[in-house]
């Protein structure tokens, strides 16, 4: 198997893996829960074979995903990650919600710290944005966890380009997790070019398109019932449809090229740029090695500009999440700080 290359993730001095590894399908969200020895298995193998920055959350079971990475860090694999963790999504009456106040930051750490089992947490980001306080107010507790060690590095996910500016002069930003693929390219806008402006690494979560880039409208058909795939517009029957024609050409494109549309898919992420690490989630040893091999394909300049036509702005149909999530997954700006203060 290819050697992981390492890159520098922000500015900040993290170093981590070129391809992580997204672990939230292991426990949760695709389906039922896979066996945890199994799952132990897929972690030592990604870790064995370079990919050792690792992304969990604490809404991911909930819990369970962070006590399952726990289990597969014991016995000296610790010292061999990257460990990323979240806060701030949680569910009131059955409705998600996003919280940022400091009380919730530090209790979220502390039982993140502990289902994980470890001292400190190398990537710790703010999964979602709670748009009722000011960033500052979230980031301003952020910044104290660091000075006390228990996180080393801050990241942000699903932000404004105005809300990471913000976040990022309070404490520097290591990273910023985004939704980044060829058929997700808005971030391309503002976001990437923020990031870029201030020195923040990106991270590139469902760079596969949640499985749509590695088997087309035939994702759909094995999918359990208790899986979102289900749900997100962009699977639906007349989305779906028209959907197809992307996964079709990158196909044709990669039976060129001799190598699988996910791995096409996922090298076009990597070219993207050295401050870009995309985190393919699996959970079978087989798609691991695959996606791995993704990082050893060249793409020329003629094959990106190809590859970015056919995933123009009008070749995908369908937001990226169904309509109640969007308006809970907003990116749209917190509240200034001075009204925070006149409180």
């Amino acid at each position: 198997m290819a050697t992981v290359k390492r890159i520098k993730l922000g500015s900040q001095g993290l170093e981590v893996s070129a391809q992580g590894l997204g672990c939230m399908g292991m426990s949760a969200f695709y389906g039922p829960p896979k066996p945890d020895q199994d799952m132990i298995a897929l972690i030592h193998h990604a870790v064995n074979a370079g990919v050792t920055f690792l992304d969990t959350s604490d809404i991911y079971g909930p819990h369970t995903n962070e006590i399952l990475l726990g289990k597969a860090l014991k016995g000296g694999t610790r010292e061999k990650v990257e460990l990323a963790t979240k806060f701030g999504v949680t569910f009131v009456d059955g409705k998600r919600e996003a919280r940022g106040d400091p009380a919730y930051v530090r209790a979220a750490c502390e039982a993140s710290l502990k289902r994980l089992d470890i001292d400190c947490i190398d990537l710790y980001y703010q999964h979602r944005i709670d748009t009722r306080l000011p960033i500052e107010v979230t980031m301003g507790e952020l910044k104290k966890l660091v000075e006390e060690g228990k996180i080393k590095y801050i990241g942000i996910s699903e932000a404004s380009a105005s809300t990471i500016r913000r976040a990022h002069a309070v404490h520097p930003i290591t990273a910023v997790q985004l939704e980044w693929s060829l058929w997700a390219r808005d971030v391309e806008e503002e976001i990437i070019p923020t990031c870029r402006e201030l020195g923040i690494g990106i991270v590139a979560y469902s760079p596969l398109g949640r499985g749509f880039l590695s088997s087309g409208s035939k994702l759909m058909e094995n999918l359990s019932n208790d899986d979102v795939r289900k749900f997100q517009p962009r699977l639906q029957a007349e989305n779906l449809e028209h959907n197809k024609i992307l996964f079709q050409r990158v196909s044709e494109m990669a039976a060129r090229k001799q190598c699988t549309t996910s791995q096409l898919a996922l090298a076009w992420v990597h070219h993207q740029g050295n401050d870009v690490c995309p985190i393919p989630g699996t959970t079978k040893i087989e798609n691991l090695n695959q996606n791995v091999g993704a990082l050893s394909l060249k793409l020329t300049p003629e094959e990106m500009a190809e590859l970015e036509a056919i995933a123009s702005a009008d070749a995908v149909k369908g937001d990226r999440y169904p309509s109640d999530h969007m308006a809970t997954w907003t990116t749209s700006d917190t509240p200034p700080l001075s009204s925070w203060k006149a409180k």
